[in-house]
């Protein structure tokens, strides 16, 4: 076999393959015995059929064409490595000549990784957010305590902000009622704005029994985007009894004795978390600045199936949550187009950050050993609510070890760039990352959407219970 090398552009390639026939003798051989273990011939055993029976009855054609499907990945194979070529994705191949007996010539094209030169990483510079906790900070983490210690009292007045009411709700479009927009005794706090727009402003002022209509749009079901008239009735009325943040409630709602012990748990807690955030913040800004230092041509045809995969996978979601595509982007005030161009958008910057990664580790001659696998299959399990073995098994039999291997070591390359960076937060102040890592671990993952949750799990502020 021989192969040329022709390069279409910085990211594609063909390859051109001429094998001799004598070399497809084993694919011969195989395409024969595959024909002759799924046919029946009289006075014959299943596999055991004489080619020249199965030339007979089903004609040299056929086999050839077998015979050819099974080379052409082999000796595509021999032709990347031959021509050592990093290759993206499948090829688009073209069988351009063969006959029975001559040589088989095919052509593959296919996209490759670009090439393009490292920019220096020792050193970025970058600023971060300080990390500073007010005493505002901790009145909100004690109020949300607070809260959840608090009581609610019914109340004789019209309904304010904040209060928790029950109310019935029933919905129409063009005179048709909306029977998923049909609700009796339903418990709302006045001001969460997670039910329907204008409902909030329509229950301030009634008091129980009374009833009110608004105008709202929907977001989602058989009506979505079209003008409701809703007709809300408010049945009750409470609000909620805080208790006083004295000595007695720290001793309720924490295992301190104090309330200014508490308060100090809650200004480390909330210091820890802001400087973990800080972290990913460095991390995030850092890789930003050195993608800004390359200018690298993307493979269209990896981009493409990358951005199909996105979807195809945001289909199965929202299939699973029984939400249609019309309705998500409703939900997040995006129009389809706004929303594909976003997804171009950020496959464009997460396949910038592997090539960029991807090179660091190699002059870095970064490996990921057993234990640190381990450690993210654990780690990636969790943030998919999966056992690490159930999750470990399906990684193995997708045959997706290797994509996992390149997620630790990429990782491993932004952790090596970041301890390189120099990063201040706003006042001037020089951010130890070090230090921060040996408190609460940095996530390294390459920012993407995909990560489907935070990239970072801060400390919880909320003190343990007694």
């Amino acid at each position: 076999m021989k192969s040329d090398l022709e390069t279409l552009n910085p990211t594609r390639v063909r390859l051109t393959v001429d094998v001799p026939f004598d070399e497809l003798k084993t694919s011969l051989d195989a395409a024969y015995k595959k024909i002759g273990s799924q046919v029946t011939i009289p006075g014959f055993r299943k596999g055991k059929v004489p080619p020249r029976v199965i030339d007979q009855r089903f004609g040299r054609g056929v086999v050839l064409e077998e015979a050819v499907n099974e080379a052409l990945p082999k000796f595509y194979g021999q032709a990347v490595e031959e021509n050592e070529v990093q290759v993206l994705g499948q090829p688009e191949v073209d069988v351009t000549e063969f006959e029975d007996g001559q040589h088989l010539k095919f052509t593959a094209e296919v996209d490759v990784r670009p090439q393009f030169d490292l920019p220096d990483y020792e050193g970025i510079e970058v600023t971060v957010d300080d990390a500073e906790v007010t005493d505002a900070d901790i009145d909100d983490q004690l109020r949300g305590l607070q809260e959840r210690f608090g009581t609610l009292t019914g109340v004789d007045r019209a309904a304010a902000d904040g209060d928790f009411v029950s109310i019935d709700l029933s919905a129409a479009v063009d005179g048709e009622a909306v029977d998923e927009l049909t609700a009796k005794g339903l418990s709302y706090q006045i001001g969460q704005g997670s039910l329907l727009d204008g409902l909030d402003d329509a229950l301030v002022g009634l008091s129980a029994g009374e009833s009110g209509d608004f105008a709202t749009t929907l977001v989602g079901g058989d009506h979505a985007g079209r003008e409701a008239t809703v007709t809300v009735e408010l049945k009750s009325v409470k609000e909620r009894d805080l208790p006083e943040l004295d000595d007695d409630f720290a001793q309720t709602a924490s295992e301190f004795d104090t309330i200014e012990q508490l308060r100090e748990d809650v200004r480390g807690r909330l210091a820890r978390m802001k400087a973990v955030e800080q972290g990913v913040q460095a991390r995030d800004r850092v890789l930003e600045a050195l993608l800004a230092r390359v200018d690298i041509p993307l493979p269209e045809g990896a981009i493409r199936a990358e951005v199909e995969a996105r979807n195809h996978n945001l289909g199965h979601q929202l299939e699973a949550a029984g939400m249609s595509k019309e309705d998500f982007l409703a939900a997040e005030g995006q129009s389809a187009e706004d929303f594909d161009a976003d997804v171009d958008k950020r496959t464009r910057e997460a396949m910038t950050a592997q090539f960029v990664l991807d090179k660091v580790v190699d002059k870095e001659q970064l490996s990921v050993n057993e234990q640190e696998l381990t450690q993210h299959i654990v780690a990636t399990a969790s943030r998919y609510g999966m056992a690490p073995d159930q999750f470990a098994q399906q990684v193995v039999q997708a045959g997706q070890v290797p994509m996992l291997v390149s997620e630790v070591v990429r990782g491993k390359a932004l952790a090596l760039i970041l301890e390189k960076a120099v990063v201040t937060d706003e006042s001037g102040r020089t951010v130890d990352l070090e230090a921060l890592r040996e408190d609460a671990p940095v996530a390294t993952d390459i920012p993407d959407e995909d990560a489907a949750g935070d990239l970072v799990e801060a400390e919880a502020v909320e003190p343990e219970h007694q």
